[in-house]
């Protein structure tokens, strides 16, 4: 009997597009995904639509209980804290390692100036460079395995910073400044420093996601940035 094969090529496609479109809500939490709905909409196979649920699904964009049809991943309050603090544990022992050698990956630097120069021009969208900056720190570790704990987790974290920029709770002036304090920790050896304010930066931003998914916001919503002299509350930007 001959074997199936799938163009990988042609499922990385159209796995990044679904991707894409949940992240921006063009497919809607919960929005139902069959194998003919992919198929019609990109016009292939079915077993190339039936292997990008599957990647969708094994990467936590797509979810499928007792075997029924896959849908949209849908995050309530719970999750987001739960995706929030496993980041936090994860994050905070990298700052450590980092801040022990004093290393500041230049791609973090350039991410925060990209969102600094999106926030001088009135802008929210910092979803990509925000991630980016984080990323590129736990990749500057230079652990293959730690990299790809973290990017397991990252498809749901950009997703959770989407809705959270996309409803403008959290100032991009709240996020640059801290963002670059936490460089200067680093550079500085300070990794305690670097992991408290870690801590703080990811702890606000959690708490107003799940107060904005229908949660009640733990005091951590409300504490004013350590970062900036003024020490504005988190949405007296926005």
């Amino acid at each position: 009997m001959a074997r199936e094969i799938v163009v990988t090529s042609l499922v990385d496609a159209v796995v990044d597009d679904l991707r894409t479109l949940v992240v921006t809500g063009d497919l809607a939490p919960g929005t139902a995904l069959t194998e003919a709905d992919v198929a019609a909409r990109y016009d292939i196979a079915r077993a190339s639509a039936r292997a990008a649920i599957e990647r969708l699904t094994a990467e936590h964009v797509l979810v499928r209980r007792n075997h029924k049809t896959a849908r949209v991943v849908d995050l309530g309050p719970d999750d987001v804290r739960d995706i929030y603090r496993t980041r936090t544990y994860l994050e905070s022992e990298v700052l450590r390692r980092l801040a022990h050698d004093r290393l500041v990956p230049p791609a973090a630097r350039e991410a925060n100036a990209e969102i600094a120069a999106l926030w001088a021009d009135g802008s929210y969208a910092v979803v990509e460079p925000d991630m980016r900056f984080h990323t590129s720190l736990i990749d500057a570790l230079g652990s293959t395995r730690t990299s790809a704990i973290y990017h397991s987790l990252a498809f749901e974290v950009k997703l959770c910073m989407a809705q959270l920029q996309g409803r403008q709770r959290l100032s991009p002036q709240i996020i640059v400044a801290e963002h670059a304090r936490l460089l200067e920790l680093i550079e500085a050896g300070d990794g305690e420093g670097a992991a408290r304010l870690l801590d703080e930066h990811l702890a606000r931003a959690r708490e107003l996601l799940a107060a904005s998914l229908g949660g009640v916001a733990g005091p951590e919503a409300s504490v004013p940035s350590s970062a900036l002299p003024t020490a504005p509350t988190p949405e007296a930007a926005a």
